[in-house]
């Protein structure tokens, strides 16, 4: 039996309050079933593998905070615990979430995917992810060059998961 595959579904932005609180800044469309008490995430890479000793952590309570969630795991008490966390990746297994809709995409499956301009136009792969203020970035290997590409639907025009490709159609002078 297979090792269950693992989605990135939350990171960490820091420590809040003195008992171990996480401010979670969300990486699916449903948070509120992800961090529902009584839930288990695991710790995790950008990539959405487990992390090396990945603990199961399970949700006592979370609700909305400042955009994000503030969330209480059993198995992190204290503030210094807690600081431990920050700017870590949380993963659920894939099997206990509900399977991503026809144009969705795991956040961690778009890393190595093929990117071409809605004209055919080979442009690179993607190699890293950049969760940046204010957009989602694409660290794009092109030739013997990276740039940075927005992942918002001003851009991105289609992914074919199967494929592994996105298609974009980017503003002048995006990629050069």
């Amino acid at each position: 039996m297979t090792a269950p595959g693992y989605a990135i579904v939350g990171r960490v932005r820091k420590a809040h309050g003195v008992r171990g609180e996480l401010v979670v800044e969300p990486i699916t469309d449903a948070p509120d079933a992800i961090f529902a008490s009584g839930r288990r995430v695991f710790a995790g890479t950008v990539t959405g593998d487990l992390a090396a000793g990945a603990p199961e952590l399970h949700v006592v309570r979370s609700r909305p905070f400042k955009g994000g969630w503030l969330v209480v795991f059993g198995e992190i008490v204290g503030r210094d615990e807690a600081d431990l966390w920050r700017e870590r990746y949380l993963l659920a297994p894939v099997d206990e979430l509900a399977p991503p809709g026809d144009d969705e995409v795991y956040l961690h499956e778009l890393v190595g995917m093929h990117v071409s301009l809605v004209s055919g136009e080979s442009v690179g792969e993607v190699m890293e992810i950049y969760e940046l203020p204010h957009a989602l970035m694409l660290d794009v290997q092109r030739g013997d060059e990276r740039v940075l590409v927005p992942y918002s639907p001003e851009v991105v025009v289609d992914i074919d998961v199967g494929a592994r490709v996105i298609r974009i159609d980017p503003p002048a002078g995006l990629l050069e």
